[in-house]
Order: C-alpha cells, then structure tokens, then sequence
C-alpha cells in the first residue's frame, strides 16, 4: 500500500470532506482565493481614420473606431468603471513610410483619440502603445538599417513618439517595442520635459508568438510584415530565466508596472515575475487568445462569458494585478448587472 502524500497533520477522509466547502454558493464565495473585478480589467481599443466603426473579421464583436467613436467608448468604460483603455491605431498605409515618421505626428490617430477622449471623459487612464510597428512601411517596431533592426537608433525614435503622446495628455506610456534601454530613455525623456507624473507600463516580458496575428490584421501591419518575423528583439516562447533579466532591468531603468505578453500561453511567467519583484503586474489576453475564444463562442462550442471570465480569473490566480482584454466591456458589464 502506497504512503499518503498528505502531510501528517492534516486529516483524511471521512473527516476531511473538501466538498463541504462547495456545496452552497454562499460558501463558494466564501472561500474564494481570488476574485475578479472592474478594478482588474484594462479595455484596449482600435482607432482608425473613418467616421464609422469597422468590424475587425479576425476577432468577433471587435472594431476599428473613429476617434470620435474612441471618445463615446471611453465615456461607456468610464461608466462602467473600467480604470484605463489602451489605445492603437489603425494608420493609413499612405503615411507609413520607412521609419514611422507619422509616430512622430503631433495629429496622428493616436494624439488626436487622446485629445478627444481627456475631453469626453473625467476619470480613466489612458494608455499609447509605443512602437513603431503601425507606422512603418515594414511591419517591424524599430528602424532597419542594412537589413537589420538596430536597436539604439530605433530607441531615440521611441522617445520622441512617447514625449508626443505625453504632450497630447497620454497617461500610461506602454513601450512594447523590446528594444533594449528604452524605458530608461523614456523615462528621461519625460521627466526632463516635465512628464514625471506620467507613468510607465513596460512590456517587459514581451514573446515573438504566433498569437498576435488578428492584432495585426487590426492595426494593419500584417500586410507590411508579410512573411517577416519579430524574433531578434521579441523574446524566445522557450526562456523563462530571461523574462526574470528582461523584467528586472526594467524595473531598473524605472518602470513603474511590467507586462506580460501573450497572457495565457505565458502564465507561469506571470506568476514568476509576480513572486519575484512584487511589482503591479499585468497580463495582455492578446488577440489571437480572444479569437479562439470569441470565435469558438460565435459558432456555439463554447459557453463565451464562462470562458471569457474563466481565462481571466486565470490571470489573477497567477498573480496578476490587471489584464488587457478585449473582453472588458461585457464583464464589466455582468460586473456591474
């Protein structure tokens, strides 16, 4: 007979009847270890240059908004008491060019949605992904030089596209671009121009994955990527141990919370970098993670606000003190009732 694994001190069963504790409600709730609410949730948005809302085929009940529709979506999240959208654009591909010039546009798509929505809007964060992928005629977030990605060339751009962003009232500076060194110039950027209370979320574990195609059919960079890829600057889906390095540095150059990106694939990264620094941590439930599901919802193989709220209770249970979801909305919603 085999030895009970179960430490000495606990009792076995009859007396021990963990399903007690599960046979009410009431008492479900009672003992939850983690919960989910409002507080949690981060909503991110696309904006694009026409007058009406456009559906994104690749990610069900998804849109691509004007920036007067971004505007009437952060007045609905400010209801609802999400804290903080995150926008990105959908940029015309006439203004795209080699280096992402338009980043640099004081009346880009993304300054002019910040713009609107401080205006529509009292209380919500707003968040500017900084990259240069949206804008540039390659697909890639950094400068190419030579047929290569060149990192501190590219990060000079980055600050200049995050002190635009600033300047039109952004609150949140999401640099996701994982050129190395960049938050710590950001964040010299912005304090030496006054910004110091603009915060930094930093895409800091951020993973070449397979998962972030509909994102790109969403902003429109799938097509300017082609068959390129993103694994000399996006981290290898096989390290763990880098994530830890890539987080700490930067922690060090002055992040104030750390991201990681795609969410679910990745929990156990979640949960590391969580034990490890003790830092606000968030997850991004990417595109491709919500087509699956939306998707699977859609064609009535799965139940999709038990799913949608199953997968991001998932991220609290990992340590997580937030998630960037499409699903925001409807569980803020069934939040709210």
């Amino acid at each position: 007979m085999s030895q009970s694994r179960l430490p000495p001190t606990l009792p076995a069963f009859p007396a021990a009847r963990p399903r007690r504790l599960r046979r009410a409600d009431w008492s479900r709730r009672l003992v939850a270890e983690n919960a989910l609410s409002v507080d949690d949730l981060i909503w991110p948005i696309f904006v694009h240059d026409g007058n009406k809302a456009v559906p994104v085929p690749s990610m069900p009940g998804v849109e691509r908004l004007s920036v007067a529709g971004a505007a009437e979506a952060a007045k609905e999240a400010e209801a609802l008491g999400i804290p903080a959208i995150a926008l990105f654009p959908a940029t015309d591909p006439k203004v795209k060019d080699e280096d992402g010039s338009e980043a640099l546009n004081p009346q880009n798509l993304i300054c002019q949605s910040v713009r609107a929505i401080k205006a529509a809007t009292k209380n919500i964060g707003v968040l500017c992904d900084v990259a240069l992928d949206p804008y540039t005629s390659h697909g890639h977030d950094g400068l190419i030089r030579n047929d290569e990605i060149v990192n501190d060339a590219s990060v000079e751009v980055l600050v200049q596209q995050a002190l635009n962003q600033a300047r039109a009232g952004c609150d949140i500076i999401a640099p996701s671009d994982m050129m190395d060194g960049r938050v710590g110039a950001i964040r010299s950027a912005l304090d030496a121009e006054g910004f110091e209370h603009v915060q930094i979320m930093a895409y800091a574990a951020k993973y070449a994955s397979a998962f972030y195609g509909p994102f790109r059919d969403a902003v429109g960079s799938s097509a300017n990527l082609g068959r390129g890829d993103k694994r000399t600057y996006q981290m290898n889906p096989a390290n763990g141990d880098e994530a830890l390095r890539e987080v700490a540095l930067d922690i060090a150059e002055g992040a104030d919370m750390v991201m990681v990106k795609p969410g679910m694939p990745y929990l156990d990264i979640c949960w590391r970098v969580k034990q490890a620094f003790g830092l606000p941590t968030y997850a991004y439930q990417v595109s491709g993670e919500y087509a699956m599901l939306a998707g699977a919802a859609e064609r009535g193989w799965l139940d999709g606000e038990r799913v949608a709220w199953e997968s991001l209770l998932a991220f609290k249970r990992a340590g997580c003190d937030g998630i960037l979801t499409y699903f925001a909305r409807d569980i803020a919603r069934r939040i709210k009732g």
